[in-house]
């Protein structure tokens, strides 16, 4: 624990405490002047941070966004990325291990760690668990967005919102099923009209469904307003997080092409006493400062850091190149054997260090020239990105079997991880200009254009040059709205964006060369309607173009080449609806068809077909139903759906499609003077077995099973 830290938030807590304050005001008798305090009702649905369309509202952004509410975290107990996964039809894990940081999918292609991911509009490293405690909420761009992010996916991205200083003094406390404690404190208020404090923190000691893989973490965060002068605010974030939890390893495909049958959700692939959690301890700061140079215009200057340490120690359950039936070559050793034998390796990455930081400067202005009314922004960017990693140890130690409850044992690896060097550093420098065009009330036109300059340098573990790439390019985007009514916008928008080049998995004839940066092209026209001032409904059809970078089969010695040919092509349909149905019913529900297919890839077994890790078809509804004659018990339910899901270029392999449905209740009620909100939440509720992921990293497939029915319960107190 960081003792300063912590020393420092609790003088805080006591600082905002309310006997504290009451202790503070009780010598003070000067009588000050009646306040007229109006409140206003804010719905996270109708606003958002995302600035990709020059800070517009979600009305007049040309874009498809969904905005998870803090109300939804809390009613749902969200903890981690997967959980927030399942809140979004067009969202999906990819490669999202019990134990590890996680990565999603948005419109059927993984977010980039480096740059998917940010808090308050400013990138974090995505190699950390991101906490939620803080969060106000969490926005999700789906598609496109060259023109916010530079090189970035082209799925999207996801921005966590942070809570701002406010009058708030709660305490939450909650379990679940298989024994976990958890608890949060959330305070804050405004020491002097201009300047307000809020700090949250978190405690977890997790009981996992998979043996072997119980957990803990601590977490704090700060956030700071202070408004300067009438005309300048500054905001400041900054948290920390630590973390530890044995990895859970994958599934793989038996011999490449069957689905292990009897797959278990509690049992830990490859467990050895000896292996130690994966640590990760990260931290994100930001600051940013706001000033009204008049009604009109307005300059915006952003900064944030961002680290992630990760010691990653895991007895690693990976192929099968040790098993008598893949050493003669003639089961492909990286997957699982047909018999369900799998290779454990002892692999240990201590002191895996992320580091990235970023300014930003903004203009923004108001333009009236005749009939045509003009919002601008300019901008400027820099980005960097830095990766300090040691040599690993990376060991077979010996042969499982997938119908072991635990592995035999097997002796650790005697080697030890060498020194940190630096593998990675990484400039983006962009410059960006945003141009919209009020034409009469109905119209408008969205024109932009950012320059990205990309400098990126690895190493190799003599701390050589191992790749050195440098490049230019103009990333446009284009939109069109129609809004004939206040309730109804019809858009149709074109954007480009850059995405860097994968790295050939080892077991392919180029292993470890990096091929070139992907330059992706996005069509999508989308209706948002306000049935009501409180239900919104949308709809969104898109095409996204990609160029296909995939493990070739062909005459080498390995049997495979990392190449770049043809494109991966996703055409997808959207809907959605957010918001009160009646006084008593409020429904968050969303559903995506896609359909994913590479074409032109000179190997026709790979042409046509769904993609791997995207179904075609997903959905998700939640209720939330307020009985009429008892208002303060919330019924809440849910269901998820997901058609079958490929799992092997060729489309030959996929996992069954599974529904899944969720429940759980919500009272509140006052104690004492206290507020009171009890939560009860179900997941999975039939305790179904479905598989949940068949995404990849490196290179690599895996499958991961979606986790076991699971009870939350927990008490959030009003102090």
């Amino acid at each position: 624990m960081n003792l300063p830290r912590t020393s420092l938030l609790l003088a805080l807590l006591a600082a905002l405490s309310p006997a504290a304050r009451a202790a503070d005001a009780a010598p003070q008798t000067t009588d000050l002047a009646p306040v007229q305090v109006k409140a206003k009702v804010h719905d996270d649905h109708h606003g958002t941070a995302i600035d990709a369309y020059g800070n517009a509202s979600l009305r007049d952004t040309p874009a498809s966004v969904t905005v998870v509410a803090r109300r939804q975290l809390d009613d749902r107990q969200i903890r981690t990325l997967s959980e927030l996964a399942r809140e979004d039809a067009s969202l999906g894990d990819n490669y999202a291990p019990v134990g590890y940081y996680q990565d999603i999918a948005i419109r059927g292609y993984p977010l980039d760690l480096a740059t998917g991911f940010r808090t308050n509009n400013l990138t974090i490293t995505g190699e950390q668990e991101v906490a939620l405690e803080d969060k106000q909420r969490v926005e999700v761009l789906k598609g496109l967005a060259g023109l916010q992010a530079g090189v970035m996916e082209p799925g999207g991205v996801v921005n966590y919102v942070s809570k701002r200083p406010a009058d708030v003094h709660t305490v939450t406390l909650g379990t679940d099923s298989h024994g976990s404690r958890y608890g949060a404190l959330d305070v804050g208020g405004w020491l002097t009209p201009d300047f307000g404090l809020r700090a949250n923190l978190a405690w977890e000691d997790t009981h996992s469904y998979v043996r072997h893989a119980d957990g803990r973490r601590n977490f704090y965060a700060i956030a700071a307003d202070w408004r300067i002068t009438p005309k300048a605010t500054l905001e400041l974030d900054s948290d920390y997080q630590a973390s530890a939890q044995r990895s859970v390893s994958g599934y793989q495909l038996l011999g490449g092409d069957l689905i292990p049958r009897h797959a278990s959700t509690t049992r830990m692939l490859g467990y050895e006493p000896w292996q130690q959690p994966v640590s990760v301890h990260a931290s994100n700061t930001s600051a940013r400062l706001n000033y009204a140079f008049d009604d009109a215009w307005r300059l915006r200057l952003a900064a944030g850091h961002s680290r992630s340490v990760i010691d990653d120690n895991v007895a690693f359950a990976y192929g099968c190149f040790y098993s008598p039936d893949c050493a003669s070559g003639a089961t492909p050793g990286n997957f699982f054997a047909p018999d369900g034998d799998y290779d454990v390796y002892d692999y240990r990455s201590p002191d895996d260090t992320r580091v990235g930081d970023e300014a930003r400067a903004t203009l923004e202005g108001h333009l009236e020239t005749g009939a045509i009314g003009q919002d601008l922004t300019f901008g400027a960017q820099a980005f960097r990105r830095t990766i300090d990693r040691r040599v690993e140890v990376y060991d077979y130690v010996g042969t499982a079997n997938i119908a072991d409850i635990d592995p035999p044992y097997f002796a650790p690896s005697p080697n030890q991880p060498g020194p940190s060097a630096r593998r990675l550093t990484s400039w983006q420098r962009s410059a960006f200009a945003l141009d919209r065009l009020h034409l009469g009330d109905a119209w408008q036109l969205v024109l932009g254009d950012r320059l990205v300059r990309l400098h990126e340098r690895a190493y190799d573990d003599a701390r050589a040059p191992e790749r050195d790439t440098r490049m230019s390019k103009a990333l446009p985007q284009a939109a069109v709205l129609w809004q004939p009514s206040a309730p109804l916008t019809v858009y149709a928008s074109y954007s480009e964006g850059l995405s860097l080049g994968l790295e050939a998995p080892y077991w392919t004839s180029n292993d470890g060369d990096m091929l070139g940066p992907r330059l992706s092209r996005q069509l999508e026209t989308g209706v948002k309607f306000a049935a009501s001032a409180a239900l919104d409904l949308t709809a969104a059809l898109y095409r996204i173009r990609q160029p296909y970078q995939f493990a070739q089969p062909d005459a080498s010695a390995a049997g495979f080449t990392f190449v770049q040919r043809g494109e991966e092509v996703h055409t997808g349909l959207e809907l959605a609806a957010h918001g009160r149905v009646t006084d008593h019913l409020r429904i968050d529900a969303s559903a995506s068809l896609i359909r994913a297919r590479a074409q032109h890839t000179g190997t026709p077994a790979y042409d046509g077909h769904q993609a791997a890790n995207v179904p075609r078809l997903r959905s998700a509804v939640y209720l939330d139903y307020t009985l009429p004659f008892l208002p303060k018990l919330g019924l809440l339910g849910g269901w998820r759906y997901a058609s079958p899901n490929v799992a092997t270029p060729d489309g030959r392999v996929r996992v069954p499609a599974y529904h899944v449905f969720d429940a759980g209740l919500r009272y509140a009620t006052q104690w004492n003077g206290h507020a009171l909100t009890w939560r009860l939440s179900v997941d999975n509720l039939f305790d179904r077995f479905y598989w949940r992921d068949t995404g990849s990293s490196d290179g690599d497939s895996y499958l991961f099973p979606g986790a076991p029915r699971l009870a939350r319960l927990s008490l959030t107190v009003g102090l």
